[in-house]
């Protein structure tokens, strides 16, 4: 599918200023689209890994709508409307591409992981996996989630909203690369923030920082080649859906290997923002 072409031309300033902005409404959509997550079990509030399936279902659910809603406005009040989305079912070389979306984000973040072994550098804490516990059926439902919002809602914002909108300051692979950097500034707070209030170590915020922009590079790469959103929502959901499957049967056939296999996968669900 070919790019639709800009409504207008600016500077490299605006575009950086409207995507950033557009990444923050969406962190701070998603904030208010989970209050009834909260209302439906009061202890994600104090005891998150306490609280129910269904509750943590919803509110992980709910945590990406905040993306599709700020996505969708900006769509609406800037008269870009619906026909800005680049969707169509991939071609051969569509999925092509898909498949190298997961294999160089799944060789990636095992780079990223090996750096940070051989540098001792510490390992930040996810607050999804606070969240999964070591409950095997909370992991299944992850992958549903990672098919049905996850990918979606952060491709959607971060790719044919933000990147797209970047084209008409920045060329292509310049968009690519201020987008992902935009996504892993955004995600500054939630990783130096610990779960019990501390700042993490700067090493462990740099390794997560590090899967985030990495992540978002392969994904907006291919966004850039193939102008079509699918390309990097499948790839990206696949790659997820991938490393949770991992994390399933861990839990559920060798958990005392546990600590060992997030150890060696710590990035696997580094980039969903919570």
């Amino acid at each position: 599918m070919e790019t639709s072409s800009p409504q207008r031309t600016d500077g490299p300033l605006r575009s950086t200023l409207v995507g950033f902005g557009l990444a923050l409404l969406g962190l701070v959509a998603a904030e208010f689209v989970t209050l009834p997550a909260f209302l439906l079990d009061p202890t994600l509030l104090e005891s998150p890994g306490d609280a129910s399936n269904a509750a943590i279902f919803v509110l992980l659910t709910l945590n990406f709508v905040g993306f599709f809603l700020v996505g969708g406005l900006y769509l609406r009040y800037t008269g870009r409307g619906w026909d800005w989305l680049d969707l169509e079912w991939p071609s051969r070389q569509g999925w092509i591409y898909v498949g190298i979306g997961i294999i160089g984000s799944i060789a990636f973040v095992m780079v990223v992981n090996l750096v940070a072994t051989a540098l001792q550098l510490p390992s930040s804490e996810n607050q999804v996996m606070t969240l999964i516990g070591d409950d095997p059926n909370m992991v299944l439902l992850m992958i549903v989630i990672v098919f049905l919002f996850n990918a979606p809602a952060e491709e959607f914002l971060f790719r044919n909203v933000i990147q797209k909108r970047l084209y008409a300051g920045f060329s292509r692979i310049g968009a690519v690369v201020v987008t992902s950097a935009i996504f892993a500034l955004v995600h500054i707070p939630a990783y130096a923030l610990a779960a019990d209030g501390s700042f993490a170590p700067l090493g462990a915020i740099g390794v997560s920082l590090a899967v985030v922009f990495g992540g978002s590079l392969i994904f907006g790469y291919l966004y850039a080649r193939t102008d079509n959103l699918l390309v990097p929502t499948a790839a990206h959901a696949a790659f997820n859906a991938i490393q949770f499957a991992i994390l399933y049967l861990v839990l559920r056939f060798a958990p005392e290997e546990l600590e060992m296999a997030m150890a060696l996968g710590g990035g696997l669900v580094a980039a969903l923002p919570l």
